[in-house]
């Protein structure tokens, strides 16, 4: 079983999606209320919202206010499960989630329980389009009753831990164990794929685990150059220093991996050398880029845009729309919705970018280059997406008294 969670500021957006009001999927999951704590009455997602916000009303602002949390069990443990028993898993995990006291290396405490128990909250069951894999979404307000803060600090390792605790009483494979047993099948994979290539090549390699199912993660620096990479295989993640024989599919590692291979069967020669790794090169966004965003991924969120008169149900990074909110903080920003809108779609390729000045620095990687450099990462991208329509739109402040 694997558990997410994280404090976010747009509980909103994340009650929609879990409550299936803001569902636009051509192939939609089928969602059930399981069950509230401490609401009215089976409200929806806004009647949800503002229970939460008058319980925040009347202690100190708080940021992110609400707690986003997923909890996955294996499909062959719950195939049987009616609503009481996703009651019981759910409440066997807040028990677990709440009782935690985190500790740093020196051992002082670096988080306290939580009282999810005390806060309310409202859980969802969700099955996939495809597979009718079930699982979990919960919002739950940060503030307790008590006016109390939930601590959100390491919080994953919190539902991490949590889930692997209710796995082990109840008898189930752990996410850790499911990890250790399918490692060996990925340093398979790996090693065929080099195998089966004629000449070493980083984007055959790469292309070749991609249509193998994994999710290929580059890590590369500002000019380009690929420093690293990681496996992503369902909600499991592979670092490429974990895998092979003496981290023999590190990125610095893999020609010479490729070599050995190729020398031993007799397809190289001593003096073959394998090709470079290329630095990648800037790429203008069009439409079609988008479609990468159409499809739900374990890293992002759902986020619903009207662009030229059609609705388009995007699923964006959930670092990147952490980064949209911080830029327009709808406390103190009138048209955070207008900037957060033109930011997205600038980021997802739906809109070019608008002819507006770019800032100084020379034009170096930090300027705002007329569409994405495949140099930058997901972060850096959508900084320069927020600070073009900042300049696009302009930032229009609230007015009015200020807490």
């Amino acid at each position: 079983m694997i558990a997410k969670a994280k404090a976010i500021s747009h509980g909103i957006n994340d009650l929609h999606y879990i409550t299936g009001e803001s569902q636009h999927k051509k192939h939609p999951e089928k969602i059930y209320r399981v069950l509230d704590n401490l609401l009215p009455s089976e409200p929806d997602a806004m009647g949800i919202w503002n229970s939460m916000q008058l319980t925040l009303s009347q202690h100190r602002p708080i940021k992110n206010s609400v707690i986003r949390i997923e909890l996955s069990p294996s499909p062959e443990h719950t195939q049987f499960y009616d609503i009481e028993d996703w009651q019981k898993l759910w409440q066997e995990f807040a028990e677990e989630f709440d009782k935690q006291v985190i500790t740093g290396k020196d051992g002082k405490v670096r988080s306290c329980p939580t009282n999810l128990a005390g806060s309310k909250y409202s859980v969802w069951l969700h099955t996939e389009s495809k597979g009718e894999v079930p699982h979990l979404h919960a919002a739950v307000c940060r503030m307790d009753e008590n006016g109390n803060i939930n601590n959100d600090h390491n919080i994953h390792l919190r539902a991490q831990r949590a889930a692997e605790r209710v796995a082990k009483k109840r008898g189930w494979t752990t996410a850790a164990q499911v990890r250790n047993s399918n490692v060996h099948q990925v340093n398979r994979d790996c090693m065929d794929i080099l195998k089966s290539m004629q000449s070493w090549s980083w984007e055959e390699y790469k292309n070749a685990l991609i249509r193998k199912g994994y999710t290929v993660h580059e890590r590369e620096d500002k000019k380009g150059i690929l420093h690293g990479y990681a496996l992503v295989n369902g909600n499991t993640k592979y670092k490429a220093s974990e895998l092979g024989v003496g981290r023999n599919l590190m990125i610095s590692k893999l020609p010479a991996t490729w070599n050995k291979l190729h020398y031993k069967s007799g397809v190289t020669t001593l003096n073959s050398k394998p090709e470079d790794i290329q630095p990648k090169h800037i790429q203008k966004p069009s439409a079609s880029n988008a479609t990468r965003y159409n499809t739900y991924r374990s890293d992002t969120v759902p986020y619903t845009l009207n662009h030229e008169g059609k609705e388009h149900r995007l699923y964006i990074p959930g670092k990147v729309l952490d980064c949209f909110n911080d830029e327009f903080d709808y406390r103190f920003v009138s048209n955070c919705k207008e900037l957060t809108d033109m930011a997205v779609a600038i980021f997802v390729g739906l809109l070019d970018t608008p002819n507006v000045a770019t800032g100084g620095g020379g034009g170096g990687p930090q300027s705002d280059l007329p569409w994405r450099d495949k140099d930058e990462d997901n972060l850096q991208w959508a900084r320069r997406c927020a600070r073009i329509a900042s300049r696009s739109l302009g930032k229009k402040p609230k007015t009015g008294l200020k807490r």
